[in-house]
């Protein structure tokens, strides 16, 4: 079949449409301030080019998966030598021990580990160790938090009450009665955390959170609220899962909680850890891994986890994030760049707020205080963020959005931005802001 080149994004998109669900492959590829998505061709370092040939600064990064940059020497050579060993899959291999092993060795809670191809997958397999390890049902999350597309977290909260949130489907054929087995709780609410779990003693299986909320922009843990969690759910017999499949080597080489000093029971990780390559993992405790099949009950397979070209990319990812300083300099240029990045919002008064943690940060329009939970996110300002995007798409810096309501999507960079790239970033940005001063 001859490949067709279609250089239009208005005849592309229509032609999509044709044949394609919605005109996309994945929901969110879709830019609703573009009102279609953005078409891309081709990724060097920190920047992608779209099918016209306009190049962007990517502050988007593969919604994060692309760590190191894009088309990276040291990714790019394994994924050639596991091209060379042809596609064995459904067959393990010694490369997936050796990355297994390297994971012991960089994750605090990892004692075994198992791999997968999706941060779905994983979530629901911790899950289901979860409630068969504790003969227990109930799963407590917290709201807003994303844990993958598995029915189980596809509840929100009806209202913002502390305490027990009530919890309604957040899609379409999702069954309300989904919920019985839910608790959804604040993020950063101790109290209201300590009133479930007394509420529901004896029933909850697992706890589940991102350590760092960024599917929200970037909410870190409030101090103390981390080791909070860690110690209530093993007074009370519950695993305590931390969803890693964003925060996993962001601001860290062991993640959040290395960063933060609290170990779980399970830890899920994906996007950065194959830099782009279709890669997870769950990692855990011995005791509770164990009863994956074959040496327990618990049921997890998959003919493509595990897959050789992603664990060889994957085993390049991690030795180069293991390099010496890696960690210390990102976070001083991380640093730098979102005190800046505030700055200009600041002097020409936009009432932007930015939070950011690492390589990964959140822009909140219409804010001047920092945003603590979820509910807080909420109040994002939409329209003022559109005209913020669009015109830094205009300009060739590249900020995904995500939805046109509810809290903000999460950007980034990579290691492959240099300074110059960030005073490039900085420069649009001060642009921009003033035509958003002269526009109100």
């Amino acid at each position: 079949m001859e490949r067709r080149s279609i250089d239009s994004p208005e005849r592309l998109t229509s032609a999509a449409q044709e044949v394609l669900a919605g005109g996309v492959s994945a929901s969110m590829r879709h830019h609703p301030y573009l009102g279609r998505p953005l078409f891309l061709v081709h990724g060097e370092g920190a920047i992608v080019t779209d099918i016209q040939g306009k190049q962007y600064l990517d502050f988007n990064m593969s919604n994060g998966a692309t760590m190191l940059g894009h088309r990276h020497p040291a990714t790019q050579r394994a994924v050639r030598d596991a091209l060379e060993n042809g596609m064995i899959t459904a067959a393990d291999t010694p490369y997936h021990e050796q990355l297994a092993r390297m994971l012991t060795e960089i994750i605090p809670s990892a004692e075994r580990v198992r791999f997968a191809s999706t941060g779905t997958e994983v979530t629901v397999v911790a899950v289901r160790l979860a409630r068969h390890v504790t003969g227990r049902t109930k799963l407590l999350k917290f709201d807003g938090h994303f844990h993958g597309l598995s029915d189980v977290f596809l509840f929100r909260a009806a209202d913002s009450q502390a305490g027990d949130l009530q919890a309604v489907p957040s899609s379409g054929g999702v069954p309300a009665s989904g919920a019985d087995d839910l608790i959804l709780v604040p993020f950063n609410d101790a109290d209201a955390f300590d009133k479930a779990l007394v509420r529901h003693r004896g029933e909850i299986a697992a706890v589940i959170l991102e350590p760092v909320h960024y599917n929200a922009g970037c909410i870190p843990p409030e101090p103390g609220f981390l080791e909070h969690v860690r110690t209530r759910t093993r007074e009370e017999g519950i695993v305590l899962i931390f969803d890693e499949v964003l925060s996993g080597f962001r601001m860290d080489l062991g993640g959040a909680q290395a960063y933060y000093g609290v170990t779980p029971d399970l830890s899920t990780l994906a996007k950065a850890l194959a830099n782009g390559m279709p890669l997870s993992a769950l990692v855990g405790r011995a005791d509770i891994m164990e009863q994956l099949a074959p040496t327990g009950p618990v049921a997890h397979s998959g003919t493509y986890s595990g897959h050789p070209l992603s664990v060889l990319a994957a085993l390049a990812t991690l030795e180069y994030l293991r390099q010496p300083d890696v960690y210390d300099v990102l976070l001083e240029v991380s640093e730098t760049f979102y005190r800046d990045m505030q700055a200009i919002f600041d002097r020409h008064g936009l009432p932007v707020v930015v939070q950011g943690l690492g390589a990964r940060f959140g822009l909140y329009f219409n804010r001047r205080e920092r945003v603590r939970t979820y509910a807080d996110a909420l109040n994002h300002d939409h329209e003022l963020n559109r005209r913020f995007v669009l015109g830094c798409l205009d300009r060739g810096l590249y900020m995904h959005a995500y939805t046109r309501q509810g809290a903000p999507g999460h950007c980034g960079f990579s290691l492959s931005h240099t300074q110059e790239h960030f005073a490039e970033a900085l420069t649009i940005i001060e642009h921009v802001s003033a035509e958003l001063v002269k526009q109100s």
